[in-house]
């Protein structure tokens, strides 16, 4: 029998559609009558009606396109893709001067683990940062804009796929590096890998007012690849945790010869200590960065054997474990921080790996858990009510399990070949236990066909209740790597740019417009308003803009139309040339006038009924 509940008068329609587009008329899963969505059908749980907004934001790295894309959950809905480490030429990313420089020359980025800025182990909503594994950079983006606000270059890494992530107040955004190289940039044969190659850590501070990186210290460890890893909380909140594979120094074929040991580690690392002793002066100056040798300061560094090739440990909410899963050794194992630092007060170490204590794993583990069948086990998620629940890449699926018993609870089949997945605020110290988003590499012939490359997806899931509940699944841009999920009262968006009459190079009246002429330099101080540009409205012309060949140009828009969701686009015919300026805000764009000739000047973002109108010429005089 169906189970059908009407919706609200007014809704009908759009929950009808829902329903028949969602296909889905079964029952919502049957659990405590207080959940809102114990009786619910699936197409009912995503549907969030026009005027009313989500619960959720979910912050997901877009892989190689080097982007941040914003859903809102439980509607899965795409709100935004924010440009980040590549060019954007919908919004001008990368072509005004601003974001230009930050790119450095760069026009793609490998963007992997999101980590949004946290506050007593909470997500706190100011920024989010991302890691770009192809040019081991680090960026910013503030949430109040969703713009990129910095991006910094580090040295000495090997592609910071293990980050991002943050410290439980942030005061550090911890980057390790996926792969080892000799330190400096220096040339060394593969023969000489375990004796010049080292894996560094980078530990990144952020200054939330100036909105810019700086770069603390370096952490050197042996020369091993680093995984996706974690901060700790509360009781363990002065330490870091990594997973390592290739323990065995292997410089080619690695599918096979990286697998043969039977363990490989997670390292233990107190950033607190290692902190003070930088501030002492005991680092060494590498390529421009402070770097410490962690085995040269006493209880800093540790290593503990782990199921074979981990991908990610993750602490418990509460800060009193850590768990990690072995891909090729099928087991999640739970760690207490306890009893690793009861083997570290009584110096209980079973093994030295390059002057690393390593502790011993039967005192420091809790438990193995090993789901019967279960294959590739990837890093763990949390809810409120002390699961845990670990995507299975192999075998397709959500495993969900009692960290304090390790009893499986449920399982439920994933389409296909999940890779990560995330919850609802499930990396702080007080996950919903809401919702879990699986985020997966395939999706086979579950879409429309677009060729070849068949869409990825991400999937949906219903975790409030004992029994797991697929509610959705929806194609998505490659690669769905890594997402964090965050209640949406958390983020505190402007609706425009505080207008600001000090700020540098800005224009806030037609009377004020101009253009100078210093040299072979011309500055350009305009505005841009629905629906037109003034750059000199002394001018006969006031939208045009003459200079001469050779010249280099600088045009200062400010958009005064002071009113939400009026962006202006500013695009130069031929030129290659497009950034936008959004309300208040004022922007720059640098070029030089190589080409003569006569060029349209148009506004590309829609702003007015007259916006076709919004435009002028530049024209650049011949030598």
């Amino acid at each position: 029998m169906k189970n059908w509940i009407p919706a609200a008068t007014g809704l009908v329609a759009g929950a009808l559609a829902a329903t028949v587009f969602f296909a889905d008329f079964s029952s919502g899963p049957s659990g405590s009558a207080t959940n809102e969505n114990a009786n619910k059908t699936n197409a009912e749980k995503v549907y969030v009606p026009y005027g009313e907004h989500d619960d959720y934001y979910m912050l997901s790295s877009g892989g190689h396109s080097g982007q941040l894309f914003v859903y809102g959950v439980p509607s899965m809905r795409k709100l935004r893709t924010v440009p980040v480490f590549t060019p954007d030429p919908a919004t001008g990313y990368g072509f005004d001067d601003a974001t230009k420089k930050m790119l450095g020359g760069f026009t793609w980025g490998d963007f992997h683990h999101p980590a949004i800025s946290e506050t007593d182990a909470e997500y706190d909503g100011k920024f989010v940062f991302a890691n770009d594994v192809a040019n081991n950079r680090i960026a910013a983006v503030d949430l109040k804009t969703f713009h990129t606000a910095d991006i910094m270059s580090m040295p000495n890494m090997g592609g910071p796929h293990a980050g991002t992530f943050v410290t439980q107040n942030t005061e550090y955004i911890v980057m390790p590096t996926r792969f080892s190289r000799p330190l400096g940039g220096d040339y060394a044969s593969l023969d000489q890998f375990e004796e010049k190659y080292k894996g560094i850590v980078s530990m990144v501070k952020f200054d939330q007012e100036t909105k810019k990186f700086d770069l603390g210290y370096q952490i050197m460890l042996p020369p091993w690849s680093y995984d996706l890893s974690d901060a700790g909380k509360k009781v363990s909140g002065d330490w870091i945790v990594m997973t390592t594979y290739n323990t065995e120094f292997a410089t080619t074929n690695l599918e096979i010869n990286a697998s043969q040991n039977d363990r490989d580690y997670i390292v233990l690392l107190n950033w607190k200590e290692l902190e003070k002793k930088v501030a002492d002066g005991q680092y060494e100056e590498i390529n421009g960065a402070k770097v410490i040798d962690p085995t040269k300061v006493k209880g800093s560094i540790y290593a503990i054997p782990v199921a074979k090739s981990p991908h990610g440990v993750d602490f418990t909410p509460d800060g009193t474990r850590f768990i990690a899963s072995g891909k090729l050794a099928p087991l999640m194992t739970v760690f207490s921080f306890e009893k690793a630092m009861e083997a570290v007060k009584n110096e209980d170490f079973t093994d030295e790996k390059f002057g690393i204590p390593v502790l011993p794993y039967d005192k420091v583990m809790e438990r193995e858990v090993d789901p019967p069948g279960a294959l590739g086990p990837l890093h763990t998620q949390y809810d409120d009510k002390g699961n845990a629940y670990n995507t299975m890449f192999i075998s397709s699926e959500v495993i969900k399990w009692k960290i304090d018993t390790g009893e499986i609870i449920d399982r439920t089949p994933i389409h296909y070949s999940p890779g990560h997945s995330s919850a609802a605020e499930g990396d702080t110290a007080s996950p919903d236990g809401n919702w879990l988003v699986s985020l997966n590499k395939i999706a086979k012939d579950a879409f429309l066909s677009v060729g070849p490359s068949h869409p990825e997806s991400m999937e949906l899931i219903d975790i409030s209740n004992d029994k797991m509940e697929l509610v959705y699944t929806n194609p998505v841009d490659p690669e769905p790597h890594y997402a964090q999920i965050i209640k949406a009262d958390k983020i505190k968006t402007i609706p425009i740019y505080e207008k600001d009459e000090k700020r540098p190079n800005s224009v806030w009246s037609q009377e004020d417009t101009r253009i100078e002429r210093k040299g072979n330099e011309v500055h350009v101080y305009g505005i841009a308003m629905r629906s037109k540009f003034i750059f000199d409205a002394k001018s006969k012309r006031p939208d045009e803009l003459t200079v001469k060949q050779g010249d280099k140009v600088f045009i200062h828009l400010t958009n005064i139309d002071l009113d939400q969701d009026i962006t202006h686009g500013f695009g130069i015919m031929d030129y290659n040339l497009n950034y936008e300026v959004q309300p208040g805000q004022t922007n720059t764009l640098e070029f030089t006038a190589d080409k003569a000739g006569t060029f349209p000047i148009y506004c590309t973002n829609f702003c007015s009924a007259l916006h076709q109108e919004m435009s002028g010429y530049l024209l650049v005089e011949p030598k």
